[in-house]
């Protein structure tokens, strides 16, 4: 009995206007139409949607998912609106293609038919080429107007005013962008160059002066930052000189651990450097203070550098930038302390301190009341699982195993379709209420009440095939993860014995996700992904872990012991 063909779906927009006004849907209709037109079936698991995310790049949530599901097989047609949907860049359309190809998935443009012979193909490569290039001649247009406008002094070219300052725009200005000079916020820049050039204040002073006189920031918030005082200190805008170009977008890199509340993979994944001061471009604007007072702002700025304690640059803490919060969210961070003053000598310990309990931090108040934790302790045991995983590599198939058989299974195949043609038929229905008040066939006291209970169905509906989207897509990541762990285990298990603390530390960060510290244990997240040896020549093997989205398990830490007598305050 032959298998059925297992078809799926991708679309993209790349603007979050487009993903606002919901441009992605025609895209996805159309390509529903075609799948359902050829006689198969398209389960909500095998969409691939990116709504918001740019073609000039691979680095795309749902396209991620979409590969990972074509290596493991579970894609034999894939229906995609054009080839720019797949990427903006020829070289990257020609490599999801050869990969589609060579996992045996058939890829169908809904633009335009398939190649039957050399030449159908050969145009379609040169169609590529030249669109690429049209994109490529259409930003660098934009970027050299932007310098030419950026040096004839136009403000419009800034993406928007600093505090103290309206931008106003061309259509407000009557042809012509400016900078007005907001009042209120004036007078406050120039308290504060006042506080830091001619009184010598310290940032942590004028910020604490700041809070304490009930001054709002510019988004209304009642506390300031010392980062923010810093930034409008060293911005050369208010003596008058705005700077365009002081920083320059790249390849995007991927950070060890998303900040708290956003998501690992942004909608715009670059990420911006600073350019040298003598490659900016001043624009005149109205100054808020005189280059003098400037000036010696920036002399003060210098001095407090020189005399601030310096802190030893970069990693000390076998787990920094991995421990995070179960509480309030907010990561750990690494801190010495000393006790027993009165020794000879005194005793240093170091902890992994909750930045939430910072009061300092949130206007005097704490927000998280979680305990710190010893940093040698959570450094042994975080090694320990570490190592375990990959002496035991079979421990990962065990809580595969347990998650498959204890939490509830997802609908079955014809619940789920069962789920879907319910969600059709709402629609259709909330469709046809609409028309019917639109003509008048019923009144607006019947229709209100009759409209909120239809959204409300539609609403629970779409909940449950989410949930189910969701535990399907978990189980096929479970299952991509232990086709190559046990490959990764045996190259990498010769040198755990005699690893240093820099291989710990790289062997740490390429399999854990994250630690994550609760009242009363600690729980490592692991990651594997399904290809962790991928052919990178610049690059070392372990590193390979972190180019491709990944699976985490969590496998607890017996740490409530280590929490009890380990805290701060216990010796």
């Amino acid at each position: 009995m032959n298998r059925p063909i297992q078809a799926a779906i991708y679309a993209r927009v790349s603007s979050e206007q487009q993903a606002e006004t919901h441009t992605i849907e025609s895209q996805v209709a159309a390509l529903r139409a075609c799948v359902t037109g050829a006689g198969l079936e398209l389960p909500g698991e095998r969409q691939f949607l990116d709504d918001g995310h740019s073609g000039a790049t691979l680095v795309r949530p749902a396209l991620e998912q979409l590969r990972d599901l074509v290596a493991a097989g579970g894609v034999d047609q894939l229906y995609v609106a054009a080839p720019d949907r797949l990427a903006r860049k020829y070289a990257y359309q020609v490599l999801l293609l050869e990969e589609f190809q060579r996992a045996g998935v058939e890829v169908i443009f809904l633009n335009r038919p398939r190649p039957s012979s050399p030449e159908e193909e050969l145009l379609l490569q040169v169609q590529g080429m030249v669109a690429e290039y049209e994109r490529a001649q259409i930003l660098e247009r934009s970027r050299r107007g932007k310098r030419y406008a950026a040096k004839s002094g136009q403000v419009s070219v800034l993406s928007g005013a600093p505090y103290g300052y309206r931008y106003v725009s061309k259509q407000e200005g009557g042809g012509t962008a400016r900078f007005d000079i907001v009042p209120e916020e004036a007078s406050i820049v120039r308290q504060i160059f006042t506080w830091m050039g001619r009184n010598r204040l310290s940032i942590a002073e004028v910020t604490r002066r700041l809070n304490e006189a009930g001054v709002r920031t510019r988004t209304q918030q009642s506390r300031w930052d010392r980062g923010t005082v810093w930034a409008m200190l060293k911005n050369p805008t208010y003596q008058g000189s705005a700077a365009f170009g002081k920083t320059r977008n790249g390849p995007w890199q991927p950070r060890l651990r998303p900040a708290r509340g956003q998501k690992e993979l942004p909608r715009h994944p670059v990420t911006a450097t600073a350019v040298p001061k003598e490659e900016w471009i001043l624009i005149p604007v109205p100054p808020l203070v005189d280059a003098a007072l400037f000036a010696a702002v920036q002399e003060q700025l210098q001095e407090n550098q020189r005399h601030a304690r310096q802190h030893p640059r970069g990693v000390r803490y076998l787990l920094q930038g991995l421990v995070t919060c179960r509480v309030c969210g907010y990561g750990y961070y690494g801190t010495r302390v000393s006790e027993g003053q009165d020794r000879e000598p005194p005793r240093h310990y170091g902890y992994y301190r909750c930045y939430g309990t910072n009061s300092h931090r949130f206007g005097g108040e704490r927000v998280c009341d979680n305990r710190s934790v010893r940093v040698e302790p959570l450094d042994t045991a975080v090694w320990e699982e570490v190592r375990r995983l990959l002496e035991e590599p079979y421990r990962l198939e065990e809580e595969y195993r347990r998650r498959g058989q204890g939490p509830p299974q997802g609908p079955s195949e014809t619940e789920r379709s069962r789920l879907e043609t319910r969600l059709k038929q709402r629609r259709v229905g909330l469709a046809r209420l609409i028309d019917s008040y639109a003509e008048g066939l019923i009144d607006k006291e019947e229709f209100a009440p009759r409209l909120q209970r239809q959204r409300e169905q539609i609403a629970q509906l779409e909940e449950q095939v989410r949930q189910w989207t969701e535990l399907t897509t978990q189980q096929a990541e479970l299952r991509l993860v232990l086709g190559r762990l046990e490959e990764f285990a045996a190259k990498v298990q010769q040198g755990l014995a005699a690893a240093d603390w820099e291989t710990r530390r790289e062997m740490i960060r390429t399999l854990v996700k994250r630690v994550e510290v609760d009242r009363e244990q600690v729980e490592v997240v692991f990651r594997v992904p399904p290809d962790p040896f991928e052919s990178r020549p610049e690059r070392g093997v372990l590193q390979h872990c972190h180019t491709r989205a990944s699976a985490a398990l969590p496998l607890s830490v017996q740490s409530s012991a280590l929490l009890r007598d380990y805290s701060r305050g216990r010796t």
